[in-house]
């Protein structure tokens, strides 16, 4: 999986289907609509309880505020899903196992920051379409195919959307964060992906 979006770039400039010459430099433009679409959400979502509270309602974002978020988040673990069905030729499996566990712990903090958002309606109903995402966007990949090219665009998009969601929810505030045990866990990543 390394250098994913950099050989996206290379992927797409390589490709002679139509429409996609606007793209041929542009894949980490796809990342960057990833990452401030999910950057609009989160705003969305605080703002939406911050409103609640003032109208003397519960701390958690409005009905439709919900519902926007998780249908973002069902499409997002949906495109993950997706991709898991879609490995690089060149992938081992001690490789797809490792994005599978860090996909599974990206859920695990998605999940916490989602439960703080909406509380009580996401642990009854959130929850389950997020979970049945990750499983149709898999099975709608095992029995699909499309092109590289698209699959290359849809990695950027996603990366841009984990970027935000790791920088919003693992990365500790900034008066609680501590930058040596950032720089271990940063070396420890690096070290693996040296080893992989």
């Amino acid at each position: 999986m390394r250098n994913a979006i950099s050989e996206g770039q290379a992927t797409v400039d390589a490709s002679k289907l139509n429409g996609l010459e606007f793209l041929e430099h542009h894949v980490y433009l796809i990342s960057l609509l990833g990452f401030s679409l999910f950057y609009g959400l989160e705003n969305l979502a605080k703002k939406s309880r911050q409103h609640q509270v003032k109208i003397g309602r519960r701390d958690a974002t409005s009905e439709k505020v919900f519902w926007l978020h998780i249908i973002s988040f069902a499409l997002y673990n949906a495109l993950i899903g997706y991709l898991l069905a879609h490995p690089e030729e060149e992938s081992s499996v001690l490789s797809l196992w490792l994005f599978f566990i860090a996909m599974g712990l990206h859920f695990l903090v998605n999940d916490f920051g989602l439960r703080e958002h909406h509380k009580w309606v996401y642990n009854h109903i959130g929850r389950w379409v997020l979970a049945a995402a990750v499983i149709t966007g898999w099975a709608i990949g095992r029995a699909t195919t499309i092109s590289q090219e698209a699959i290359a665009l849809l990695f950027s998009f996603l990366a841009g959307g984990i970027i935000l969601n790791i920088l919003k929810e693992e990365l500790p505030e900034e008066r609680e964060s501590k930058f040596w045990a950032f720089a271990v866990g940063a070396a420890a990543y690096a070290l693996l992906l040296l080893i992989i």
